[in-house]
């Protein structure tokens, strides 16, 4: 991985934890003001989710370097991984389908 492109990533991950931090603190003073009588539990719960996603998002985004692309071919032992790249192909065509039929 190139350094420009783990500072796209990086950039993606900052960006998206203070919009999904921002919204869950938004969320919990919401609720904390008309539900829960001012308690700051919501919004410690809210910001925790938000920051808890956003981790979760930046994980995942950071590690899709490691992760095979489809050019990448890997041989079936069993039925049942033959069967979920079959699955997976089929879903591909059906969502090329409905996005082709939006247009």
């Amino acid at each position: 991985m190139s350094e420009k492109e783990l500072g796209k990533k990086w950039d993606r991950c900052l960006a998206d934890g203070a919009i999904k931090l921002g919204t869950g603190l938004g969320l919990g003073i919401v609720f904390s003001v008309l539900f829960f009588k001012r308690h700051t539990w919501p919004i410690s719960l809210g910001s925790g989710a938000g920051l808890g996603m956003a981790y979760a998002n930046c994980q995942n985004d950071l590690r899709s370097h490691y992760l095979l692309h489809k050019s990448e071919k890997v041989g079936c032992r069993s039925a049942f991984v033959r069967t979920c790249v079959s699955c997976c192909e089929r879903v591909e065509k059906l969502t090329n389908f409905v996005n082709n039929c939006v247009r």
